[in-house]
């Protein structure tokens, strides 16, 4: 998602489904799952009129809607493939992307997928994810009822998940690792997934994520390094401001020591 706006913030909210109801379940020692759902070309098949008429009923004013509708309508696109370019065609479903208003309008096009779900679920754009607690089979079949919902819901706005890149992740060394179903496939367990950019494994462990995100920071030092030839304090620390430190930043707050050993000092 690609917008002019900082996003950190509302990133570091909806790292993990609701990070404190989740850390809460562990801590409590409850088997948690976190399903991480991934939709099939998310922005590109919004249809129109739904997301039209799901403007007008979270109570936006017709005239922001009408200007909305003439946004959307009336694009056309075309193809360059080997010197050759395509014939105009009419875009009939999707929001613009890398735009600042597309990612707003297809957050309020998924808003209402939480509605009558019994476990947690946290939405921004694309990246989706369910989650609860499963040491109990009543915590097992929600898990797998709201799946099914879910599914339902998606199908009926006009979209689908990308079943090969759905996967759970199943929190906790005793974690029975049941099966949970998205239509008629099983989805594959992972050891560890990519929250909103962050990895995370089954142990609610950052430590890959701090080491990858140091790594990409020494790659860029060693460029900035090599390709300038000013050793100004002030020149140094812009670019290092610049390039370096948004990787060691980023969702830095979701990055703290979360087991007790490394929470207490040397």
């Amino acid at each position: 998602m690609s917008n002019g706006e900082d996003e950190r913030p509302a990133r570091v909210q909806q790292f993990l489904p609701s990070p404190c109801n989740v850390t809460r379940l562990v801590d409590e020692g409850k088997v948690v799952d976190v399903v991480f759902l991934n939709f099939h070309k998310a922005s590109d098949t919004v249809p129109y009129s739904m997301l039209l008429d799901k403007l007008s009923n979270c109570r936006m004013k017709g005239l922001t809607v009408r200007w909305v509708k003439n946004w959307l309508k009336g694009r056309g696109q075309r193809v360059v493939a080997n010197g050759v370019t395509s014939g105009w065609q009419l875009v009939t479903g999707s929001v613009p992307q890398a735009s600042i208003l597309g990612p707003v309008l297809f957050n309020i096009f998924i808003n209402d997928l939480d509605a009558g779900l019994e476990c947690t679920i946290s939405k921004f754009a694309e990246d989706t994810k369910l989650g609860g607690a499963v040491d109990s089979l009543e915590g097992q079949e929600a898990l797998q009822r709201d799946l099914g919902r879910l599914k339902h819901r998606v199908m009926i706005d006009g979209m689908k998940f990308r079943k090969s890149k759905c996967q759970i992740l199943h929190l906790v060394w005793s974690n029975a690792r049941h099966k949970c179903k998205l239509g008629e496939e099983c989805l594959e367990s992972s050891p560890a997934e990519r929250d909103l950019g962050v990895l995370v494994d089954s142990r609610l462990n950052r430590s890959q994520q701090c080491v990858l995100a140091a790594t990409r920071a020494n790659r860029i030092l060693g460029c900035i390094e090599h390709s300038t030839t000013s050793r100004s304090k002030e020149v140094i620390i812009l670019l290092y401001s610049a390039l370096v430190w948004p990787h060691l930043e980023y969702c830095v707050q979701a990055l703290h020591p979360t087991i007790q050993e490394k929470c207490s000092g040397p």
